[in-house]
């Protein structure tokens, strides 16, 4: 089973390459019968694929992964998005007990104190939902962009999933930040407001900062960690190294970053 769907994530992928975003979602579409997911952060590159689907009138589920620590901008562009094509995005949050039982022992922002801890915190928050979001899926849809960081410059059109038994579909992959931004600009897309604040790429609150002149698009994310990849776990890799020393969070961090606001 594994080899049929690389085998289709190979040829999905090499028929992508030649099309813009509705073409590669259409051909997705009609090439892959079963259940078809997307997972949205709301961030920017989330923002054009949504546009995408919803013009479209794709049967693909859009589903986001409401992790109970989210930027109230977040939300803000939630309901935006929803009220803007007259959509649904369908929620998935932690589980009670395990959300309960992680502050309960290691805190309410006990994520900060080792990477193991925030790796816990990732799983009951981000992970474990995407298992219940992606059951039975054949396709997941994904923002991912092979410049947002150095883990992720290999990051194909379409992939195998070996581990969740799908495949894996990037349409974005190959696009820029500036394919994104001019995508959005143009075609008026809501996006969150964070972004025009020094914020590319958006997580929970309390594990994001804006980035400063010259780090990449991720930096801010869980930035007093080793940067040797830094994910969550949704995309299959694992942070590495242990938090450096005099690096551990501070309660508050703040910056005098202006960054210039996308034009619309």
């Amino acid at each position: 089973m594994n080899r049929e769907i690389a085998q289709a994530a190979d040829e999905l992928a090499a028929a992508m390459a030649g099309l813009d975003l509705a073409g590669r979602i259409a051909l997705v579409e009609r090439r892959v019968p079963g259940r078809l997911v997307f997972t949205t952060s709301l961030g920017i590159e989330d923002q054009a694929l949504t546009h995408a689907l919803a013009m479209g009138k794709s049967r693909t589920e859009i589903v986001t992964l409401d992790t109970g620590r989210l930027f109230p901008e977040t939300y803000d562009v939630w309901a935006e998005t929803e009220s803007a094509y007259g959509i649904r995005i369908r929620a998935y949050a932690p589980e009670r007990e395990a959300e309960e039982r992680f502050v309960r022992e290691e805190g309410i922002n006990g994520f900060r104190h080792s990477v193991a801890a925030r790796q816990a915190c990732c799983g009951f928050r981000k992970v474990e939902p995407l298992g219940r979001a992606l059951a039975g899926a054949a396709v997941w849809f994904t923002g991912l962009r092979a410049g947002q960081s150095a883990n992720r410059a290999e990051t194909p059109l379409a992939e195998a999933d070996e581990a969740r038994g799908l495949i894996k579909v990037n349409p974005l992959a190959d696009w820029t930040r500036a394919d994104v931004d001019a995508f959005v600009r143009d075609n008026f897309i809501p996006y969150n407001v964070l972004h025009d604040r020094g914020f590319p790429s958006i997580g929970c609150a309390p594990c994001t900062r804006a980035v400063r002149v010259g780090e990449p698009e991720r930096a801010g994310r869980w930035w007093w960690e080793q940067e040797s990849k830094k994910e969550c776990g949704l995309h299959v890799h694992t942070p590495e190294a242990d938090v450096r020393p005099g690096q551990e969070a501070a309660a508050f961090e703040t910056t005098n970053l202006k960054t210039p606001e996308m034009a619309r």
